[in-house]
């Protein structure tokens, strides 16, 4: 498999006018078209789970739920975007073709062992995508001296540890070796939950202010320096707090500066002048659920709430709201499309916020409605994703509208 991603891309193709299969052109083709379709199948059969209907495969109970809505779906939209971002970044090839089949095909093949008694077979093919991914990103930054990005790898790297301390945790090991609850058992998951927030601060700075001056008249989102690399650290703060096992008033220390810096910084980008356009609201509106997360998660510190209910503002409001943003933006603007969202991409962004309203909280209002608010949640998830994949599914195989490779 090493020898395959040596050469990082075939030679580009011109199509003609939308014709041929344009789906290993650029990273985020089939990785956008997968992650929509587990996105679309996987959170039903996790409701058909949790409601006692449908027995669990090889990870127990939600471990399979959390891994696969982080280490496939999450992972597909980041190695999707990583790719087609990473070429534009470096101005050098991303993998394509050969390469780019078979690194999805090794991400199919880890959604499917996932769900077999192979637990050893599982972690090397969960932990090798990433960190192939890495190794095919890290080709073109390094070949294109683009220094600034590098922490990308290590971040995807990074998601290949926590991947396999959550498939170790679920084998024992740790408990077989007598290793401490902290730093050990547990940590896959939130320190994977730390890193994909930390990810998605970094892109939200970079990209929110510049896509709502682009798209907004009269915006004038900015950033402060001081504030980003406050905002940033304090995240970080937050993973080592999560890494070391800390609790109680520690986390809460670290909460709360966080929280204040993220408010100032999404403050300054006059989130409130972009409901006029879908592209930019949602996006904006997938970053309120980051300071939701915040909140709730130092409600839950002070055992206010229960922690779950911070977890899914995070996964389903920023994780899940932030994504299909991004992967309907993108995905225009790589099929060289005008970056205008219809009915249906407004649709789709109105049934995943009312998801991720419903999952979190409608179980705080009424606990005893947990059951309803799994399945509501989830399907007004799955309707998201399904009109994401009618609509953008024929974009993705298909050649860019004006010609170009990609």
């Amino acid at each position: 498999m090493g020898t395959v991603f040596v050469q990082l891309q075939e030679p580009p193709r011109r199509h003609r006018s939308g014709q041929g299969l344009a789906l290993w052109d650029l990273g985020f083709r089939p990785f956008y078209l997968l992650a929509a379709l587990l996105a679309m199948l996987s959170v039903p059969l996790w409701a058909l789970q949790f409601s006692g209907l449908l027995a669990s495969g090889g990870l127990r109970g939600s471990a399979w739920h959390a891994h696969e809505m982080v280490f496939g779906y999450a992972l597909a939209i980041v190695i999707g975007f990583l790719f087609t971002a990473g070429r534009n970044w470096s101005g050098r090839a991303t993998p394509t073709g050969r390469p780019l089949m078979a690194l999805a095909a090794l991400w199919v093949l880890a959604r499917v062992l996932v769900l077999t008694p192979w637990l050893w077979a599982s972690l090397a093919v969960n932990v090798a995508v990433p960190w192939l991914a890495a190794w095919g990103l890290w080709g073109a930054l390094h070949a294109g001296g683009n220094r600034r990005n590098y922490f990308f790898v290590g971040l995807l790297l990074a998601l290949g540890l926590a991947t396999a301390a959550l498939h170790l945790g679920q084998l024992g090991l740790w408990a077989k070796l007598q290793l401490p609850a902290a730093p050990f058992q547990g940590l896959g998951l939130p320190l994977a939950l730390d890193l994909l927030l930390f990810m998605i601060a970094v892109m939200a700075g970079r990209v929110l202010p510049m896509f709502s001056n682009n798209g907004v008249p009269g915006m004038n989102a900015r950033r402060e320096p001081r504030l980003e690399r406050i905002a940033l650290a304090a995240l970080l703060l937050l993973a080592a707090c999560d890494a070391l096992g800390l609790s109680g008033p520690v986390m809460l220390l670290a909460l709360l500066p966080a929280l204040l810096a993220h408010s100032l910084r999404f403050a300054l980008w006059q989130p409130w002048k972009t409901l006029g356009n879908p592209l930019v609201w949602v996006l904006h509106a997938a970053y309120a659920w980051l300071l939701l997360h915040l909140a709730l998660r130092a409600a839950a510190t002070l055992d206010w709430l229960p922690a779950a209910s911070a977890t899914h503002a995070l996964t389903v409001g920023l994780i899940g709201l932030m994504t299909l943003g991004m992967i309907t933006r993108t995905a225009l603007g790589h099929t060289g499309r005008p970056l205008k969202a219809g009915p249906v991409e407004t649709a789709a962004y109105l049934a995943l916020l009312a998801a991720a309203v419903l999952r979190v909280f409608l179980p705080l209002l009424l606990p005893a409605a947990l059951l309803w608010a799994v399945w509501l949640s989830a399907l007004c998830w799955t309707l998201a994703f399904a009109l994401y994949l009618w609509r953008y599914g024929p974009m993705l195989l298909r050649p860019r509208v004006d010609g170009l490779p990609g």
